[in-house]
């Protein structure tokens, strides 16, 4: 049960959509969520009135285009699985949504069970594992 927070500049609604699409893609084929397991919210600022800020950290040249994901899930993967969905969501974000891979920014951030409640204000994923 990934949540993913998605932000773009100036994208547009076609291509917000297409990268929330390329990154669901890649959650389900990297890490088999299931495919009706989508909860993403999608945000493309303006510029004006919110706007995203980038630089050319650790030597890679990010512009205008650049998309933030982030993705909350619960721990368990491996670092393999992690740097497969990293590459699987550039490659989508490029074909769907013509976003340069250099310009896709992707954090996972991991937690356990209990801090999922998915409606009822019931923590289901307790009693299930990780």
């Amino acid at each position: 049960m990934p949540f993913v927070r998605i932000d773009t500049l100036r994208a547009g609604p076609e291509r917000l959509a297409a990268l929330g699409r390329a990154v669901h893609d890649a959650l389900t084929e990297t890490l088999g969520i299931p495919s009706d397991d989508r909860f993403q919210v999608l945000t493309d600022h303006d510029g004006t009135s919110a706007t995203l800020r980038q630089d050319d950290y650790l030597g890679v040249h990010r512009d205008d285009g650049i998309v933030y994901v982030a993705i909350t899930l619960r721990s368990g993967r491996t670092p393999a699985q992690k740097q497969a969905l990293h590459r699987r969501i550039a490659e989508p974000a490029h074909a769907y949504g013509g976003t340069e891979p250099r310009n896709v920014f992707v954090v996972l951030t991991e937690n356990g069970s209990a801090d999922w409640a998915l409606g009822e204000g019931v923590a289901q994923y307790l009693g299930q594992g990780s």
